[in-house]
């Protein structure tokens, strides 16, 4: 009797941890086996993005009859290396790693972005398959909103506020195809970096009021050598402006400090502002806020979260670092 053959999944952690700490792109070729384990259609990595929700559940399907679990990265494409390192994390959380291309219209409001916004696809797919995703789902506009589609997710609490005073209706559209990419995946897990605080934490209130099964797990900020954190959208930048932008993460930082040390936050958050309004074109906000609720800070909050968005001509940027505050509980 020959010998039972370990299954694609259990290959793929294998290998996966021999590769712990390596660049895919330092590595020789694994084995032919572990290949066509990664490569394979018939093992889940295919080398064409998925488009629609049937043939995703069907891969799917496959995989949970396997016992495999699933780990879902969600992203809007024009990757870099702060996507990566939520793929990194993916790997670690579960067998099977899906991750979506999904430029959501429902989240821009009118004026923005949209139509400019960096698209890479045959780019983002060959990275996504360079660092271990197992399928790329990229559905179009119609797959992931056909016709007569009228249901939405209209989020309060953590939603209110801050991004929501200045972008109309993005909490909503971002609930909304969270929602959906969690349903049409099935996911054990979601990855989402903090770059986008206020995002991550509507989303884990949305799965805390709506009892979804699905753990949420949080990746720190990952920057350039000077600070600036990594987003899609710094290729807007031109090269004094990219210049420029360094100083929101250099002036959220320098409060910080001045937070950490027990001084007024009142006092810290003013200095503060006039920094920012000296060193970019606008300022829409800065906020200290409790980590985990979003709310304002009370006497007893020890875990807060300075956040911010500036503008530096047609560019907005946001960031945001962790602050402990001294005396809370």
């Amino acid at each position: 009797m020959e010998p039972e053959q370990p299954s694609p999944c259990t290959l793929l952690k294998s290998w996966r941890a021999d590769q712990h700490g390596r660049s895919l792109r330092r590595v020789a070729e694994p084995s032919q086996t572990v290949y066509a384990a990664l490569h394979n259609d018939k093992c889940g990595a295919v080398m064409t993005p998925v488009r629609t929700v049937a043939a995703l559940r069907r891969q799917l399907d496959e995989w949970r009859v396997a016992g495999d679990t699933v780990a879902l990265v969600p992203t809007m494409g024009a990757l870099h290396d702060g996507h990566m390192a939520l793929v990194r994390v993916a790997r670690e959380r579960a067998c099977r790693v899906v991750a979506s291309l999904f430029v959501n219209p429902a989240q821009f409001a009118p004026g923005e972005d949209f139509a400019c916004y960096p698209r890479d696809e045959a780019g983002d797919v060959a990275r996504f398959l360079e660092a271990g995703v197992d399928l790329v789902y990229a559905p179009g506009t119609q797959d992931m909103y056909p016709q007569g589609f009228a249901t939405t997710v209209t989020p309060g609490g953590a939603a209110q506020g801050l991004e929501a005073d200045y972008r109309e209706g993005f909490f909503s559209g971002v609930a909304t195809v969270v929602l959906k990419l969690f349903m049409q995946t099935g996911a054990d897990v979601a990855v989402f970096g903090e770059k986008d605080f206020q995002q991550l934490v509507v989303v884990r209130q949305m799965v805390r009021d709506l009892d979804l099964r699905i753990d949420i797990v949080s990746v720190a900020t990952v920057r350039e050598a000077d600070g600036l954190a990594m987003s899609s959208r710094n290729a807007y930048l031109g090269a004094e402006d990219r210049r420029r932008a360094a100083g929101l993460f250099r002036i959220l930082t320098e409060t910080r400090d001045v937070l950490d040390r027990g001084e007024p936050a009142a006092a810290a958050i003013a200095d503060a502002s006039r920094s920012l309004r000296a060193a970019f074109d606008a300022v829409d906000y800065l906020s200290l806020r409790d980590s985990v609720t979003l709310g304002v800070v009370e006497t007893q909050t020890r875990a807060a979260r300075l956040l911010s968005a500036v503008r530096l001509g047609g560019t907005r940027l946001i960031d945001n670092v962790a602050v402990t505050l001294p005396g809370g509980t």
